[in-house]
């Protein structure tokens, strides 16, 4: 008996690409650690390639395997060690270490194992780097217990252990001491510095590198200075010189791949490249975006990358010039906006740079594009009070978007309302109409009439705030002739209740009804006539979260209040329907379905209730979420409704649930195992249905479809084989031409995949050939009875379109009915 689905907390994205230090393959490909997965990158057209998956906690470390530089090693804090082949994305080998891995390290030198940082066991935040040994034995899932210790009390951050030339020696820094310890000769030197605080701060080291061909180590230092020592075999005749430029942490470095250049890099955003080892002659590539958290260098020098605090990936040419760039989901440290759905392009759009608005593609795992909101230059400076971007609202089709941003003063704050209007022509958002200070205090809410049909008739926006008022916007045509725009907003209607503060706003699905609350009360409002229809509450608790049934549940309004109450009012006769006694921090409604998802937060423990309004009774609980506190969370639609099996995750089949933690990550439910979700395209190809959207695979597409309504005409279905079992040509469609082998080596199999076996013939293909025997001595008796009927035929309707019908002869109409037998069925596979 199969087991039933369950559902699965996954990360779907916007994890940090900084996790780990990226590495270039051989092939010039990029991978880098992203969460729980290794992510491959193409650096000439920034494609995602490939997402493997397979362990179950943060990736920390990733190496190409020395001896084999098609295959990967990764590292995770699930203690397992994994080897991949990157090129296919197919786990080879998975050794289980058993303790928590945080860094990992390969070596050429160091044939079958490779280097580890790990918790030391009964201590609290002590770090040992130690060597595994891997096993040779045959099988994929392997124990790898054998660990010897190499050095004790390291950093647990990955660049603070380096390796230097040719594996002979390690050096690690932690604080204010370095340790450098030599392999063949066993022997163990410490350094330390002076720990004398300055005004640029300390001298705790922050990262290492060691250069590749010489004794020399480079450490950054929390002062902004690099020191390269030199001399390090001996324990007090060492010798170290000083580089400074940078005025706060270094956080990188690197040095070249000939050594003859170190790149360093800091929160100032600037790529600094020394050459010589002289302080004299630097480089600078300026204006990253943020602050860089590793540096890695390609096999050949030709490229380095940098990653980026803001879960960015910049690729630089080896004369300084920048190359390409991917943009991951930017972490802000507070998403004002919430989390907003797109309805154009369906991507998640909330807070990215500093007054700036991204839009996050949840497919790609990257951002479309940011789109300035605020157009001021942003000063990175602490204490300095600055706007920034609080609220976001799209109209139902995504033709109109509304923003409001704020910045905050001592006495009165700074606020502005922005409507932008969708330009078809340059496919971006302009700036419609500028409101300063729409309101006298802060804005807590705002949301459009949601009516796909009135949109451009009927637009309405509604804006709630502190200042005890709610407002309502409408569009007006713009008299003034010297105007860009045709129309603009103004006001329309100011709403209060008792002089509280309005908190929440949103409208019915028909958009009939405004719901507005005020403090612990919630107010229902004729969106026609404006007038006050009818008031909730529910005491004692001011009111958190409000929204409408939609479909069935239409009569419904619900609200969570934050005393820890979850109610549902039944708008038809006014009264409560239930309540239920629940901490509810997200309510966010299915736009598709009558489900709404409610998350709450008790015990340091987020937990998933699915309901209707209808039931009282949730139709799916979730315990125990995740570890992190839920923040937001948003319904995305599909593109097309998912197949579920069980009954009581029908509310997953028109829309997917995301939710942000407090910790930046982004999360959703998923029904498919780990091998489902992370099945290599090379797989997937033998089993799709369908082609990918390419002008060939249409162009094949619309020849398919005729050639079948042909076979319908004729009175027979013909399947082709080559229709359902081809993957040759699945492959050639799908694959990217960047990673396709030479035509030389596709030809014979895609040839070979269109040729008809003539070993077996099938039961209709006999039949056919027994039915062509018959006919030859039934052709005379047959020609003369089809030429009577054909005298026979009506034709009235062809002569009323003024047309005849054309008499074939009798050899004519012996060969059409032996073309009718033949099957064309293999010109479908071109």
């Amino acid at each position: 008996m199969v087991a039933p689905a369950t559902l699965r907390v996954v990360r779907c994205g916007g994890s940090t690409l900084h996790g780990a230090r990226a590495v270039f393959s051989a092939d010039s490909y990029l991978l880098c650690a992203s969460g729980d997965f290794v992510k491959m990158y193409s650096v000439a057209t920034e494609e995602t390639l490939r997402v493997m998956g397979g362990h179950a906690d943060l990736v920390t470390g990733i190496q190409l395997n020395p001896h084999n530089h098609m295959q990967l090693y990764s590292s995770s804090v699930d203690g397992t060690i994994k080897l991949w082949d990157f090129m296919d994305g197919i786990p080879i080998k998975t050794f289980t270490v058993g303790s928590k891995l945080l860094a990992l390290y390969a070596l050429a030198s160091s044939e079958d194992s490779l280097f580890v940082v790990i918790p030391k066991s009964g201590e609290r935040d002590t770090f040992q780097l130690v060597s595994v040994k891997l096993t040779k034995a045959a099988g994929q899932d392997l124990e790898a217990k054998e660990l010897s210790v190499v050095l004790d009390g390291v950093d647990a951050s990955p660049k603070r252990i380096a390796f230097g030339r040719e594996g002979e020696y390690v050096a690690s820094v932690k604080e204010v001491n370095l340790q450098v310890y030599f392999f063949k000769q066993k022997q163990l030197n410490r350094f330390s510095v002076s720990a004398m605080k300055t005004k640029s701060g300390n001298n705790h080291f922050t990262c290492i590198a060691c250069h590749p061909v010489e004794d020399c180590i480079a450490t950054g230092h929390a002062d902004g200075k690099i020191r390269l020592w030199r001399n390090f075999y001996h324990k007090k005749e060492y010798t170290f010189s000083t580089l400074h430029w940078h005025h706060d942490t270094v956080m990188d470095l690197a040095f070249s791949i000939e050594g003859t250049s170190l790149l360093s890099g800091g929160v100032e955003s600037v790529l600094v490249l020394w050459r010589n080892e002289s302080d004299c002659q630097k480089d600078f590539l300026p204006r990253l975006g943020s602050a860089i958290e590793y540096i890695s260098m390609s096999s050949d020098g030709a490229l380095c990358c940098t990653l980026h605090a803001d879960n960015r990936i910049t690729i630089i040419n080896s004369n300084l010039r920048f190359s390409k760039s991917i943009q991951g989901l930017i972490k802000s440290t507070d998403v004002k906006t919430g989390l907003v759905v797109d309805p154009r392009t369906k991507a998640l759009v909330l807070n990215g740079e500093p007054g700036h608005l991204q839009f996050y593609c949840l497919q790609s795992d990257q951002q479309l594009f940011s789109l300035d909101i605020v157009q001021r230059q942003y000063i990175h400076q602490a204490g300095l009070n600055q706007a920034d971007l609080v609220k976001v609202a799209f109209s139902a089709q995504g033709k109109w978007l509304a923003t409001v941003e704020e910045r905050e003063e001592v006495t009165d704050p700074e606020l502005q309302l922005k409507l932008w209007f969708y330009d078809e022509e340059t496919q971006s958002f302009k700036l419609n109409t500028r409101i300063n200070m729409p309101h006298e205090d802060h804005i807590t809410d705002m949301c459009f009439r949601d009516m796909d049909e009135l949109e451009d008739d009927s637009l309405i926006l509604v804006t709630a705030g502190r200042d005890c008022v709610f407002k309502v916007w409408m569009m007006v045509e713009d008299t003034d002739p010297e105007a860009q725009q045709s129309v603009s907003w103004s006001c329309d209607f100011v709403g209060s209740y008792h002089n509280y503060q309005a908190t929440n706003c949103c409208f019915s699905e028909d958009g009939s009804l405004l719901a507005v609350s005020f403090e612990e009360t919630v107010t229902v409002w004729d969106s026609v006539t404006w007038d006050l229809k009818c008031t909730f509450c529910h005491p004692p608790g001011k009111i958190r979260n409000i929204c409408f049934g939609r479909l069935t549940c239409s009569k419904y309004l619900i609200g969570a209040t934050d005393y820890g109450f979850l109610c549902c009012w039944n708008l038809l006769s006014c009264a409560l329907e239930w309540s239920a006694h629940l901490n509810v921090l997200v309510l966010q409604p299915d736009p598709l379905s009558e489900h709404i998802a409610a998350v709450s937060w008790l015990s340091k423990e987020s937990s998933l209730f699915v309901f209707k309004p209808n039931e009282p009774r949730p139709i799916y609980i979730q315990r125990n979420l995740c570890k992190e506190k839920i923040q937001l969370a948003a319904f995305v639609p599909r593109d097309e409704p998912e197949t579920i099996g069980s009954e009581k995750y029908l509310w997953l089949r028109r829309s997917q649930l995301f939710f942000l933690t407090d910790t930046q990550e982004l999360m959703t439910l998923s029904m498919k195992s780990l091998e489902e979700r992370l099945t290599p395209s090379s797989k997937q190809l033998a089993v799709e249905e369908s082609l990918p959207v390419t002008p060939f695979s249409l162009l094949l597409g619309k020849h398919r479809r005729q050639q079948l309504q042909e076979d319908i005409d004729l009175g027979k279905l013909v399947r082709s084989k080559h229709e359902q079992d081809s993957p040759a040509v699945k492959e050639l469609l799908h694959t990217p031409a960047h990673v396709l082998p030479s035509a030389s080596f596709l030809c014979p199999i895609f040839i070979n995949s269109l040729l008809i076996s003539k070993e077996n013939k099938s039961a209709e293909e006999v039949a056919d050939e027994v039915e062509m025997e018959s006919e030859k001595t039934e052709d005379d008796s047959d020609e003369e009875r089809d030429v009577t009927e054909m005298e026979h035929e009506d034709t009235s309707t062809m002569e009323l379109l003024g047309e005849m019908t054309c008499k074939l002869s009798k050899s004519q109409e012996k060969e059409l009915r032996k073309i009718r037998k033949m099957d064309y069925s293999w010109v479908s596979a071109f």
